[in-house]
């Protein structure tokens, strides 16, 4: 099992992936979401330049934020400086498109994104906005096509799930990242969680644990807003929760106001909805226990046919929750 690290573009991300190195991780994957953090490819090229054996993965690149051409351009890059240490995952968005105020891609138009940039990787013809487009790199100005990059899909539901399946299939992608752990033929089956490893006898209330699980806790209701808004009421201070959001921005622009700091920071109006959250609801938010717990979780995900366990920790001492969760996990 290998396990990762999720880190997000920024200030920090060379430091981290430094410590990650330290500690044994295999790769750090970081975000895309241009709203939020960083850009992904400039942290992605400091990490590989300030380390030597961690590799490197997107998670996940959203199609819309930028045009396939130049998305293939950033992977030869990449694969130029750091050959074999680049992994790319790909979705249809979930924050990275609704602090835009859209929802998620059709899995039409990203299944017709992989593609071509599958297609343009390998140096054949894609069909791109009704024109054809091929890397034209002349010999020295890119990394020599095919360009062998593993590509996998970020995909949760049943739709998600067959059109994965049938990427892999047709060799097209090469793995899946998803939050379930899902069994099924997925190649290279990448599982995200979050959470915290407890020091013994902690409760997951103690106010240690609340602010590491805190950023990750809170994103539910982020995703009921988008969802269902209805539903707030009927989850603990989501009454209030949504009063506040709907007197603080017009229609149009509460998006903005919702995914701000999302799972990096607890926003004042997100405080009161965690502070009304029992220890209980928050040990089962992510993977949360003690150092044997959290093993086991591993064992369970690699009898499923996970490949790597990609943990994305969050709260105000990352550096503390990267070594408690090496220390549980890869020794």
């Amino acid at each position: 099992m290998e396990i990762s690290i999720g880190i997000c573009p920024g200030p920090d991300a060379v430091r981290l992936a430094r410590l990650a190195e330290e500690l044994g991780y295999r790769r750090a994957w970081m975000y895309d979401s241009a709203a939020l953090y960083e850009d992904i490819w400039i942290n992605i090229a400091n990490v590989v330049q300030a380390t030597e054996r961690l590799d490197v993965g997107t998670a996940v690149l959203v199609p819309n934020l930028r045009h396939v051409m130049t998305t293939a351009s950033a992977i030869a890059t990449i694969e130029r400086m750091a050959p074999g240490r680049l992994m790319v995952g790909l979705g249809t968005g979930f924050t990275a498109r609704m602090v835009l105020g859209k929802k998620a891609l059709s899995w039409k138009t990203f299944t017709e994104h992989v593609e071509n940039l599958h297609t343009l990787l390998q140096g054949g013809t894609a069909t791109v906005d009704g024109a054809r487009a091929q890397m034209v790199h002349m010999p020295g100005l890119a990394a020599d096509r095919p360009i062998d990059v593993p590509l996998l899909v970020s995909a949760m539901g049943p739709k998600g799930l067959d059109i994965t399946a049938d990427l892999i299939q047709r060799k097209v992608c090469t793995g899946l990242i998803d939050v379930a752990g899902v069994e099924g033929p997925y190649g290279h089956h990448v599982q995200m969680v979050s959470g915290t490893v407890l020091e013994p006898g902690e409760s997951a209330g103690s106010d240690r644990a609340r602010e590491a699980i805190g950023p990750w806790y809170v994103v539910s209701y982020h995703g009921v807003w988008e969802a269902f808004p209805d539903g707030l009421p009927g989850m603990a201070g989501g009454a209030e929760w949504l009063a506040d959001v709907e007197a603080t921005r017009p229609v149009g622009e509460r998006h903005l106001t919702v995914h701000r700091g999302h799972i990096t920071h607890v926003t004042e109006r997100d405080r009161t909805v965690l502070d009304l959250a029992t220890p209980e609801q928050l040990a089962s938010w992510g993977w949360v226990g003690e150092a044997d717990a959290i093993r086991a979780r591993v064992d369970a995900a690699r009898s499923a046919g996970v490949f790597e366990i990609l943990y994305t920790p969050s709260g105000p001492d990352l550096e503390r929750e990267m070594r408690a969760f090496a220390a549980a996990t890869i020794g």
